[in-house]
């Protein structure tokens, strides 16, 4: 066991970072939380419809890297789920440019979706959805990475920044 944080939680190296909450849900949560206040308190984001199709494109894009990731996992042979063990890090591909190109896809479809459906609430879900995503996985992850592969991750980490 090795120490995983300030907070002093502890993580097995064999068995995975530690994230218990599968990240996807809370987009989706936040998301129907956009559509709920946007029913009792409506806020259009004002876009013309023509440009609206523009927000699907966003989301079918993030809908992609998702797939593209997930298949970049399968052949890596390594998991793509954060609570299971990480065999291999990733550095082609996508990972050349973002270390979470996953999370950055889970951002784009509610920033997609509001704007294709000129709803505000929607569009700003990814907000609080990306902050409680950096607290409950990506800084566990990335300390797990750091401490199961040391400077092979850590010059990686130097290469590549966390977005885009």
């Amino acid at each position: 066991m090795i120490n995983s944080d300030s907070t002093n939680d502890l993580i097995d190296l064999d068995k995975s970072a530690g994230v218990k909450f599968p990240p996807p849900l809370v987009y989706v949560i936040w998301m129907i939380l956009g559509a709920i206040i946007q029913k009792y308190f409506p806020k259009d984001i004002g876009i013309p419809f023509d440009y609206q199709y523009w927000g699907l494109g966003l989301a079918i894009i993030g809908i992609i890297f998702i797939i593209y990731t997930f298949n970049i996992f399968q052949k890596a042979e390594t998991n793509i789920k954060p609570w299971e063990p990480t065999t291999n890090i990733i550095t082609t591909g996508i990972y050349a440019w973002s270390r979470n190109p996953i999370y950055l896809a889970f951002n784009l479809f509610p920033i997609g979706l509001g704007i294709f459906f000129d709803n505000l609430w929607v569009l700003l879900s990814f907000l609080p959805a990306a902050f409680i995503i950096y607290h409950i996985a990506t800084k566990k992850e990335e300390k797990y990475l750091e401490d199961k592969f040391g400077e092979e991750y850590l010059d990686y980490k130097n290469k590549v920044r966390r977005w885009i």
